[in-house]
């Protein structure tokens, strides 16, 4: 029986953010009014659970904005396609992994991004999930696009919300950042609601948060597998309930270069500029479950790979990259845990640079 494999698409199998990168492009100081959202996105979905709000819905509350500049679903798709930057190798590891096991990829993306980067990678596009997006089916008057873009013009002159390990609640943000969120709930959830363009709101459903975990749940229906034969790579916020689910059922959760949320939500922490890392767990998973592949991984030296059961082609070439030193591959421990954090957030900055790397 094969066991599944599941990844999240931007990070472990990207370098890009898609959604940042067409709102820097195509809305003016965009980079700064996304990173704003998103901060926000943290704020609402991870320290006051809003109900009904989920990590990743960043994804639905940039589209007015979008539109006031006019995006178009075709513009989607080309810029998509014109500046995907791929993690090193993967395409031949998803080759690899595809071969020992059933692989997916569930992403938060917009379906624009996804098709350019299945086609890219040569991945069956069946064998994804992402956000269903028709972006040109909302037309809105030239009025409502001015007042966004007045919107979009006040909320990237903001200040960034600081969140810290003590922040549970509202009444633990500053007052000014309490002012900033309070702003932020009245430009998105009463005027921009209020609009055409707030239909976005209730009609588009980012795969995020619950959304990701479920949709791990619809693969194992799907295959005929249990959770507890299920590998999942992620590396953001997004990713917390796919880890907790696959964790809770006995499955191995993986963050490749993932952010604090993820290393903290992760079972085995990776931090690589190149795929062949995720191969080589893959397939020690697929090979001899997870308790061995943990095992594997607490002796993840040139000597103990060279005698495990994992494919002698992928250790050729793991060796042949790596001669010396290997990519960073650790247990997380509650020891270790913030350590791994920091590192992983900073070397995920390295990989992807500071601007997406310090993204939720």
């Amino acid at each position: 029986m094969k066991r599944v494999f599941i990844s999240d698409c931007e990070g472990p199998i990207s370098k890009n953010d898609n959604a940042f990168e067409l709102t820097a492009h195509f809305v003016p100081d965009g980079d700064k009014l996304f990173t704003v959202i998103s901060k926000y996105d943290d704020v609402l979905a991870d320290v006051l659970k809003r109900p009904r709000y989920k990590a990743g819905d960043t994804l639905k509350l940039i589209l007015p904005f979008l539109k006031a500049y006019d995006v178009t679903d075709r513009k989607m798709r080309e810029f998509s396609a014109q500046n995907l930057i791929l993690i090193s190798s993967v395409k031949k590891t998803l080759q690899h992994v595809r071969k020992v096991t059933h692989a997916f990829i569930v992403s938060t993306s917009y379906e624009h991004y996804m098709r350019a980067l299945c086609k890219a990678i040569a991945f069956p596009y069946e064998n994804t999930y992402c956000t269903k997006l028709n972006i040109d089916k909302y037309h809105i008057a030239e009025k409502e696009k001015a007042k966004l873009k007045e919107f979009a013009k006040e909320i990237a002159k903001m200040s960034m919300l600081m969140i810290t390990k003590n922040t549970k609640s509202i009444e633990d943000f500053s007052e000014k950042d309490q002012k900033i969120i309070r702003r932020l709930d009245e430009i998105f959830w009463i005027e921009i609601a209020s609009m055409e363009s707030g239909r976005i709101f209730g009609e588009v459903n980012p795969v995020g948060g619950s959304e990701k975990a479920e949709a791990i749940k619809d693969v194992v229906r799907k295959v005929g597998v249990a959770l507890a034969d299920v590998m999942y790579v992620g590396d953001s916020i997004t990713d917390i309930e796919a880890f907790k689910l696959v964790r809770e059922n006995g499955g191995l959760a993986v963050s490749f270069n993932g952010n604090e949320y993820a290393v903290k939500n992760a079972e085995i922490a990776v931090l690589s500029e190149n795929s062949i890392v995720t191969a080589v767990i893959a397939d020690a998973f697929a090979t001899f479950g997870k308790e061995q592949t943990l095992r594997l991984v607490e002796n993840w030296t040139h000597e103990a790979l060279a005698k495990s059961r994992v494919n002698k082609t992928l250790l050729a070439n793991l060796f042949r990259l790596y001669p010396g030193e290997l990519p960073k591959v650790k247990i997380i421990t509650s020891e270790n845990m913030e350590t791994l954090a920091k590192e992983s957030s900073d070397f995920r900055k390295k990989v992807r640079g500071e601007a997406i790397g310090q993204l939720g």
